[in-house]
């Protein structure tokens, strides 16, 4: 998987750099600021836990590199359902979804901005954009697109700016910490990312309360919800536990919520699914 990303960040950096070429950053600053009004992220996922209930992101993403085409017909997978991000926001949204997720890298996930604004015209649920962000340009240019929150996972941040010859060793954090702050001013929540102890504590440096950790070993793609039970203790009760990856089954939920997490990212499970709002409902009923 670092190669994975490496490869992926790689990449992106191109994309930004083609994107500054087309529209300048104070261009892309005054069309965010024109966007349409931030919905709060945060509270749609405190509102659901308060009342006692699963906070759920779900997540519109049609494939992604381990796993290929997830949903949407390709020559090669002739059986999977249509991918229209509209309808699958308005069933997460009937089915009980506190925020939507959405892909927009193009290239690894067959994601896209026009996806984004899609699903959020389609019901009046906040939407992270999920997307490997390293630069304030991609800050900008996601409130532009009508996203509530941006993410920023530490694993890109250490491999892109932690081994650097003549960069200071907080260099990574600093620059999420940068980050943050723009997304904030501009309205948006930020979901910090994690894997282990190392990257929990840097993101716990970070003011926002949303810390997801993904499930997923990034070295074995294995993943294992033990991973978000052993960081438990060592995140303080204020901040709000997004586990991410490896929820399949009503007793996957039930083993977390017994454990306190009471919000969860999931995607795959209901992106293979005929109708993914009523896959929800049954994975969180």
């Amino acid at each position: 998987m670092p190669d994975i990303l490496n490869k992926i960040l790689t990449v992106k950096k191109q994309e930004v750099e083609a994107a500054k070429a087309l529209k300048s950053y104070p261009i892309l600053l005054q069309e965010a600021q024109s966007a349409a009004s931030p919905r709060d992220f945060v509270a749609a996922i405190q509102n659901k836990i308060a009342a006692g209930k699963s906070a759920v992101i779900a997540e519109i993403k049609q494939a992604s590199p381990s796993k290929g085409v997830l949903r949407g017909r390709t020559s090669e997978n002739a059986q999977s359902f249509e991918f229209i991000p509209a309808e699958i926001a308005k069933t997460y949204a009937q089915h009980g979804a506190a925020c939507l997720s959405v892909l927009t890298d193009e290239q690894f996930f067959m994601g896209s901005p026009q996806y984004l604004q899609a699903a959020r015209s389609a019901c009046s649920l906040p939407v992270l954009r999920k997307d490997f962000i390293l630069e304030d340009y991609q800050i900008v240019e996601a409130r532009a697109m009508n996203a509530d929150c941006i993410l920023l996972i530490v694993s890109a941040f250490l491999l892109e700016y932690g081994n650097q010859p003549g960069s200071p060793k907080n260099e990574p954090l600093e620059r999420m910490l940068k980050l943050e702050q723009l997304a904030h001013s501009l309205g948006m929540a930020v979901l910090v990312e994690i894997h282990d102890a190392a990257e929990l504590e840097m993101a716990l440096q970070l003011s926002t309360p949303l810390i997801g950790i993904n499930n997923r070993n990034l070295r074995t793609f294995e993943t294992s919800l033990d991973t978000t039970l052993e960081l438990l203790p060592s995140i303080p009760s204020q901040k709000i536990i997004v586990t991410e990856s490896g929820i399949h089954t009503p007793a996957d939920v039930a083993r977390m919520r017994s454990h306190q997490v009471n919000s969860f990212l999931v995607g795959e499970a209901f992106m293979r699914a005929e109708d993914p709002g009523v896959e929800l409902a049954r994975l969180f009923s």
